[in-house]
């Protein structure tokens, strides 16, 4: 499968550099159920620079392994920027990581609303840079099955920490 060896290629590539870099990473993964966290762990040696990560499907989850406000998950959903934020925020305060990606987003088949429908995914990536935290975010909308946008997510993921 072609995406299959675009994955390893991307966390080969992510490992290099944060060997290089003598950084860590840390995952905080919902509509991905771990599947970044397993495409990082597949690389031998990726115990070097990969932390630790966190699969925080539901809400009460979120909040207790990863710090996510009650009030923000009420407001905003589960599956928006702000909610994003704030996992990514919670994978680098609670681990040893200098990098964080944060996946939430909505699978399929069901879940979708007009606003957030199926394929709708947020990414957050944080990166400690001495005291402060710094954040990219990004919203898409994949279209496929569930697995499509699965996969998508995980290839975007590590995309984006790559940047």
């Amino acid at each position: 499968m072609p995406l299959e060896r675009e994955l390893k290629r991307l966390a080969l590539r992510l490992g290099r550099h944060l060997l290089a870099s003598r950084r860590r990473v840390v995952t905080a993964e919902s509509c991905t159920g771990g599947w970044v966290a397993k495409t990082i762990t597949d690389i031998p040696g990726s115990s070097q620079w990969f932390d630790t990560g966190f699969v925080v499907y539901s809400n009460a989850a979120k909040t207790r392994e990863l710090g996510v406000r009650s009030r923000t998950l009420i407001r905003h959903g589960a599956v928006s920027e702000e909610v994003a934020r704030e996992m990514a925020r919670g994978a680098l305060v609670v681990s040893r990581a200098e990098l964080a990606v944060a996946v939430t987003g909505i699978a399929g088949p069901d879940g979708g609303t007009a606003d957030k429908p199926v394929g709708t995914v947020w990414l957050c990536w944080a990166e400690h840079r001495g005291r402060k935290i710094h954040f990219r975010t990004r919203k898409v909308r994949f279209a496929g099955d569930r697995n499509t946008v699965r996969a998508r997510s995980v290839a975007l993921a590590l995309r984006g920490l790559l940047r």
